[in-house]
């Protein structure tokens, strides 16, 4: 969702465009929070820089641990809403405030699900505690054994949950006891079994509705992420204003013009800086007996600026530019393995934006030594958000020597994981009569150990500090941003390489011949410029991606 100046109505469900008008990228985050695969998964989504971590829960209590859509859609509501949470980064190409609404959304479809699935427990299963203590027993064993390699095992776990089987179904028919405690004894080994059958109606019932999100995230048709409790009906109800409220501090963070560098990393949110080029001559006046007219790097900017502008245009109607991004950055130097970032506060910012009056005494005096630098930056959002190109324009000038320094940045699609869509549980089997063959035979959407699992899951996710503890939550990469954590680069795709590699040229030409036209204005002479220029525009066509911020590669 786009945000002009700030803050945007945030009141009501935010209803996707369905023509996927670059949101490829926003959809597939979102998708995971309706995700039932396996926690461990999130771990194939890993890049080269940010890496996500499993903290375990209790290793005796793995019936407890959440699958990757539970785990995934609590970790990034929390870490992106939660009171005095630390600054993240900026997802450029992807709007987050969609996917935490997701997250948001599916977390309420399952805190439904849970309290149905809870009722059934107290009356299926905590009234009848014994009985549904040992088929647990029985499930418990059965899940750890057959996670074993050994098929042997995994048999050995069948068997011990048939035997339990079998010993409540002698247990009824030789009942020990007699009177009240023999009714109750068969409802405790009855009604928990009702109780699951009861619960496994309920969890197909989620698992279909998540599922069909899921897909139709994937498929651009659409889905809404439905978040009753973002609209305060009156006054009073504090807790759905302060979520409002959290959700406007998100989309206006989003729009900062704050990022940081971290070394080797890149700028975090553009990604790695893959080229570097380089003007710098020293200032000499083109009339000897007259000086220079005095000017700034601001004045230079702002005419790298002006040009920008009409990257768009052409001389010839054969498509060319889309309209980039044209905004001048601050930029906050951070360490290559920093944990968390801080962004700029005082009187010189208003809604996390840098005001223009600081961005220009940053670009004039700030060149040199410690301090935040400012650059101009003209970016594409391209492939439907799954392709960040950002060019970025410096200019110093230190005693008589200006330098414009232009840099290259590409962050790409995020992980396959992410965009893969939902498949119906199924595996191949040997036919009967003709076993050198196969068929497919499809499998319950929701298994039996899932049930027990969500079952047992469900009375503590009212409490989720016990629920995290015992089964354990994903630690997201710090610092975090949405789009970045889980971006691919763009050089394995051909046509996306080519993208970011086409850019350069003209950017870098437009950026020397608005800087030339203002040395020329001021007095300058321009020959060993022009002739830089040519050499850049020479080297600048040089086809192969570097890694710009590794200086000995």
């Amino acid at each position: 969702m786009a945000v002009d100046g700030g803050y945007a109505d945030f009141f009501g469900p935010q209803v996707p465009r369905t023509d996927d008008g670059g949101q490829t990228a926003t959809f597939a985050l979102a998708s995971a929070a309706y995700r039932d695969s396996e926690l461990a998964d999130i771990k194939k989504a890993d890049n080269e820089w940010h890496q996500t971590t499993l903290n375990a829960g209790r290793s005796w209590a793995t019936i407890f641990r959440p699958n990757l859509g539970e785990a995934f859609s609590r970790a990034v509501a929390d870490r992106m809403l939660g009171s005095g949470r630390k600054p993240l980064i900026q997802s450029f190409g992807a709007e987050p405030q969609v996917v935490v609404e997701h997250c948001l959304a599916a977390n309420g479809i399952r805190k439904a699900r849970d309290a149905r699935l809870a009722a059934v427990i107290v009356l299926c299963g905590l009234l009848f505690l014994p009985g549904m203590l040992i088929w647990l027993l029985g499930f418990q064993i059965r899940t750890t054994v057959a996670k074993s390699e050994n098929k042997q095992a995994g048999a050995l776990g069948t068997a011990v949950l048939l035997a339990i089987a079998a010993l409540a179904v002698l247990f009824l028919l030789k009942m020990p006891f007699s009177g009240f405690w023999a009714w109750y004894a068969r409802a405790a080994v009855v009604l928990p079994v009702v109780g699951w059958f009861w619960a496994k109606r309920i969890c197909e019932a989620t698992a279909r509705d998540l599922r069909e999100r899921w897909d139709g995230l994937l498929s651009g048709s659409g889905v809404g992420a439905k978040v009753p409790e973002a609209v305060p009906s009156n006054p009073n109800e504090t807790s759905a204003e302060q979520l409002r409220q959290s959700l406007a501090k998100l989309g206006a963070e989003q729009q900062s013009n704050s990022v940081f560098y971290a070394g080797p990393k890149g700028i975090l949110g553009m990604g790695t800086r893959w080229g570097s080029w380089q003007l710098a001559e020293n200032l000499t006046p083109a009339d000897p007996s007259r000086e220079i007219h005095p000017f700034r790097s601001w004045d230079v900017v702002k005419s790298i600026h002006d040009q920008l502008r009409m990257l768009e245009r052409g001389p010839l109607n054969t498509g060319g530019f889309t309209k980039p991004s044209i905004r001048h950055w601050v930029v906050t130097p951070v360490g290559e393995n920093a944990k968390a970032v801080s962004r700029p506060e005082g009187t010189d910012v208003e809604a996390y934006q840098v005001k223009t009056h600081a961005i220009q005494e940053i670009c004039n005096k700030q060149q040199f030594g410690a301090g935040d630098r400012h650059y101009l930056g003209v970016q594409w959002t391209l492939w439907d958000g799954q392709l960040v190109i950002t060019m970025l324009i410096t200019v110093t000038v230190l005693h008589e020597t200006l330098r414009i320094e232009v840099t290259g940045h590409a962050l790409g699609p995020v992980n396959p994981l992410f965009t893969s869509k939902p498949e119906a549980p199924s595996k191949e089997v040997a036919k009967s009569f003709k076993p050198w063959e196969t068929r497919k035979v499809m499998l319950p959407l929701v298994t039996a150990s899932e049930v027990v699992r969500l079952a047992v899951r469900a009375p503590l996710t009212w409490y989720p500090p016990l629920l995290n503890w015992l089964g354990g939550t994903i630690g997201l990469p710090e610092p975090f941003g949405l789009r970045h954590a889980w971006a691919d680069q763009p050089w394995r795709h051909r046509f996306m390489a080519d993208d970011a590699l086409r850019a350069a040229a003209p950017v870098l030409r437009v950026v020397h011949a608005a800087s030339i036209k203002v040395l020329e204005e001021n007095g300058v002479d321009t020959e060993k410029f022009g002739s830089r220029s040519a050499f850049l525009s020479t080297a600048v066509q040089d086809p192969t991606p570097g890694k710009a911020d590794l200086y000995n590669a």
